[in-house]
């Protein structure tokens, strides 16, 4: 089903770049989470999120935030969850979770029904992610609470000339170059605080966090994650070649191997009263 949103912004929906409903997945989200949860749940605790509640997780993946609101918002609250594959949802048991299989790039939401919506590493990978901004915010209630969280992958990149131990990983160019070449938005975190503005949302605010990345961390652990995961494009790409890319996926296994994280910014705004 098309809409005047996406009439106005223009409409594709090309394959998602990763897999959402195998094991791999699992293991991605697992590294997300660890990343990436103490962030997002400290944000959703000082806005205020409660008892009775009632909340929206778009692009839900392996369930560990709408797992936490559920437990936050109690049996008053409700919580939906969606995903294209929400295979890991359906396995969470709470009475207040809503689950559905859900397409944010042609499907519409419920509107003016949330208190909260939140999504994490979704809009940056649509190039429709100005239409899925705009079915977010009509989901939410007068004095509802949006909050997006985004990379920015090109803000810092290692830089031997500033730190000789951080090393420039032709696979993560290579990376980069596959995702751009999806539609992915790389600098979209960076963007958000003026995109919120821009929608009219009060209340804005904003964090962006990096970290060095180290062996064995989940950093690292997800690094290799997708850079397996998307392997054939990446040599496809003819920017690094098969021996440059097993040797650099031995490489960030090694106990010296330090590397900047991309930014992960944090921007959360309030629809007017």
């Amino acid at each position: 089903m098309h809409t005047d949103i996406d009439q106005q912004f223009g409409y594709s929906a090309p394959d998602y770049v990763f897999t959402n409903a195998d094991e791999r997945a699992r293991t991605r989200y697992s590294a997300l989470s660890a990343l990436h949860d103490a962030q997002s749940i400290r944000t959703m605790e000082r806005l205020g999120v409660s008892k009775g509640w009632s909340c929206l997780e778009v692009g839900g993946g392996g369930g560990s935030i709408a797992s936490w609101l559920c437990s936050r918002v109690g049996d008053e609250g409700r919580v939906v969850a969606t995903d294209i594959a929400p295979d890991f949802l359906h396995a969470l048991a709470f009475p207040n979770l809503e689950v559905l299989c859900h397409d944010i790039r042609n499907e519409g939401l419920p509107e003016h029904q949330f208190d909260l919506a939140h999504a994490r590493l979704v809009l940056m990978h649509l190039p429709e992610r100005e239409v899925a901004l705009h079915r977010i915010l009509r989901s939410l209630k007068p004095g509802g609470w949006l909050v997006l969280e985004e990379m920015d992958d090109l803000g810092i990149m290692p830089d031997p000339s500033v730190n000789p131990r951080e090393e420039e990983l032709r696979v993560r160019y290579a990376f980069q170059h596959v995702l751009a070449s999806h539609g992915v938005e790389l600098r979209y975190g960076r963007l958000l605080p003026q995109q919120l503005q821009a929608c009219g949302l009060v209340n804005l605010g904003a964090e962006a966090n990096a970290s060095i990345w180290k062996p064995n961390s989940p950093g690292v652990t997800l690094l290799k994650l997708v850079c397996r995961e998307l392997r054939e494009p990446i040599l496809a790409s003819g920017l690094i070649s098969p021996s440059q890319y097993e040797a650099e996926m031995e490489r960030v296994d090694e106990p010296d191997f330090l590397m900047p994280s991309p930014m992960m910014w944090t921007v959360w705004g309030q629809v007017p009263c």
